[in-house]
């Protein structure tokens, strides 16, 4: 159910409905058709979804978050084990690549959530 425009929109409520991949006005409907591919419409509650921009935002705050992550892991590992240079390839290529593709649909969503809480990019009309 949309919220008229007078309505208070939680951001932390809409960002959480983003990050589990649903509509941040109803909570119900899917936010993505495909992969990454934001749906024109939610199927349950029609809100237009089509407008957002999350646009380079998403895969900036992706590296941003595992460089936070897997920089200093990859850093101790050295430091203490000194492993050769393909077990260093071996190990973290998959691991940056699996949380990569996990974490990219999250955030978008989050975006698209936190837009929609406040009132951007034709969310607001």
């Amino acid at each position: 159910m949309e919220t008229t425009d007078n309505e208070f929109r939680s951001w932390r409520k809409a960002m959480l409905r983003g990050v589990l991949g649903r509509c941040a006005g109803c909570g119900r409907g899917p936010i993505f058709g495909r992969y990454l591919k934001v749906l024109a419409v939610c199927e349950v509650c029609g809100l237009e979804l089509h407008h957002h921009r999350a646009d380079d935002a998403p895969p900036y705050f992706t590296m941003l978050i595992l460089g936070h992550i897997l920089v200093p892991l990859v850093l101790m590992l050295e430091r203490t084990a000194a492993p050769p240079l393909w077990l260093h390839f071996s190990l973290w290529l998959p691991l940056t690549l699996i949380l990569t593709l996990l974490l990219l649909p999250r955030i978008k969503g989050a975006l698209i959530g936190l837009q929609w809480a406040n009132r951007m990019h034709g969310f607001g009309d």
